[in-house]
């Protein structure tokens, strides 16, 4: 029925997530009438500073300008996460640590990249071996070259940013190159329809709110999905135990310190730290399980984590982020769809948050127009693949911790302990001794994270596949992908220019 074609859309809550669900929606269907409700006196949590390369697809669909991004946003540029200390509790330095970057091994589905690398040269690290990425980041180069195109990229990469400045962006460009309008207002009530629909949110300011589609942005309080429908959180917090963070942000010792061009997620005794380089400072953050440490144990190993890596000595007092680690049972009930921290939060590792806003927004997208005859079974199929998504997600987060040696506190024990993994990772683990993660592993086309990332991680922390030398045929094709992956490495690491220069010639170029 052509009349009965959803024609407005609100979105409840601004913030990274509202403003790029809003901005691809007024992006991709100008038809439609959009509007963002936020309050003035919700806190925006403002954590949320790494992503994927995604990313980079997603400003450009809303059409907003790398340049202008760069520059108004202090942004860096990410190749990949290090992980320092995860295996033994090293300090890094000492060897326990390794890369997962972007960019696929050399060679990644067409030659036994595995066995050719266990038969040759064992003791070098995989990622090292099959992708540029890692001497990138180790000599601190950035990802792409003072000509290279907006958007463009010579070493894959994603994006560090202030998430405030971030927001704020995405909201002019929406207002007033999109259309989408904004109000600034406190939700009262949600009124329902006689068939159980929202019908219309009930403002302060601004009375009745109707809409035939809502998202629901408004984060943790999770006020549509969670408190009107009621739809339950599914609780992960027996497989990742992390349900509290306590960032900081930091300056710099000095103007012109080396810029990281990675994530640094560095393993401490009851959770880990991150630690994220933006061109002005740094955002730093210790993830823990109050189940295992007090807050006092999470603030003194956040400050023993800023003195060795060379923070001023005046900071500002961390903040205390708590949650609960799960997602909905159901992420879209009726005319009403969650999106961002209102669908669930595990924990930053890996930076999945602002990517699982990604793929919803998009799919939404795709799935337009729509009418509401169409939308249960349009509903039906987003939380069959999103509960897939989610699930996914907690398999590839649990397997950095599942394969940790450490036994120096219950915390890791627990973590090891194979009663706390997911089914699925118990079942793939022994596939996996004995040959490497493939494509066939993950039945989705659109996967979240590529067998590619679970190399990266397995062999990363230590876990090897049975020795099977590989046929002379395959262990030649393999040696040229090796060959490859250095001479990229020596043709990337001399031609590009380092990471701070490349962000301060930039941001000086589109100032």
């Amino acid at each position: 029925m052509l009349n009965d074609r959803l024609r407005t859309v609100l979105v409840l809550g601004g913030g990274s997530a509202g403003w790029l669900v809003a901005g691809l929606l007024a992006a991709e269907h100008p038809d439609l009438r959009i509007t963002l409700v936020e309050s003035d006196d919700v806190p925006v949590i403002g954590v949320g500073e790494g992503t994927w390369p995604s990313m980079r697809d997603t400003l450009r669909r809303i059409g907003l300008s790398e340049s202008d991004f760069i520059r108004r946003c202090q942004v860096a540029l990410k190749q990949g996460s290090r992980f320092d200390g995860w295996q033994r509790g090293g300090a890094g330095t000492d060897g326990d640590r390794y890369y997962h970057p972007f960019m696929l091994p050399v060679g990644h589905g067409d030659a036994d990249l595995v066995q050719a690398w266990l038969a040759t040269d064992p003791a070098r690290p995989f990622a090292d071996l099959v992708s540029p990425s890692v001497q990138l980041c180790e000599t601190g180069r950035a990802p792409k070259q003072l000509q290279t195109p907006e958007f463009g990229a010579v070493a894959n990469y994603a994006y560090h940013f202030d998430a405030g400045l971030f927001g704020q962006l995405l909201r002019e460009h929406a207002v007033q190159r999109l259309g989408v309008r904004h109000v600034v207002d406190h939700v009262d009530a949600v009124l329902s329809a006689d068939n159980g629909d929202i019908a219309a949110l009930r403002t302060r300011g601004h009375g009745e709110l109707a809409a035939d589609l809502f998202i629901d942005c408004s984060g943790l309080a999770s006020r549509l999905i969670g408190q009107h429908f009621g739809v339950p959180l599914k609780s992960e917090r027996e497989v990742l135990f992390n349900d509290a963070a306590m960032p900081v942000q930091v300056p710099y010792a000095s103007a012109d310190q080396p810029l990281a061009t990675c994530t640094i997620a560095t393993a401490w005794a009851k959770g880990w730290i991150w630690d994220i380089g933006l061109p002005s400072r740094r955002g730093v953050g210790c993830v823990f399980a109050r189940a295992h440490a007090s807050e006092d144990e999470a603030q003194a190993a956040l400050q023993a984590y800023l003195d060795a890596t060379g923070a001023p000595r005046e900071r500002p007092a961390p903040r205390v982020i708590r949650y609960d680690p799960g997602y909905r049972q159901r992420f879209w009930v009726r005319n009403c769809v969650a999106i961002g921290l209102a669908s669930g939060f595990i924990e930053p590792l890996e930076a999945s948050a602002l990517a699982l806003v990604e793929l919803s927004a998009q799919r939404l997208c795709d799935e337009l127009p729509m009418s509401r005859a169409s939308m249960d079974a349009v509903a039906a199929r987003f939380n069959d693949d999103f509960g897939y998504r989610w699930a996914r997600v907690i398999d590839f987060l649990k397997l950095h911790y599942a394969l940790s040696e450490r036994d120096d506190t219950a915390y890791w024990r627990a973590h090891r302990d194979a009663a706390t993994w997911p089914g699925r990772l118990r079942e793939l683990l022994p596939m996996w001794r004995l040959r490497a993660p493939a494509r066939h592993d993950f039945g989705r086309i659109d996967e979240v994270f590529p067998a590619a990332s679970y190399q990266y991680v397995l062999y990363g922390m230590g876990f090897r596949p049975v020795p099977q030398p590989p046929s002379a045929a395959k262990l030649q094709s393999a040696l040229a992908c090796f060959d490859e992956a250095a001479r990229q490495t020596r043709r990337f690491v001399s031609g590009l220019p380092g990471h701070r220069s490349l962000i301060d010639h930039l941001v000086k170029t589109a100032a």
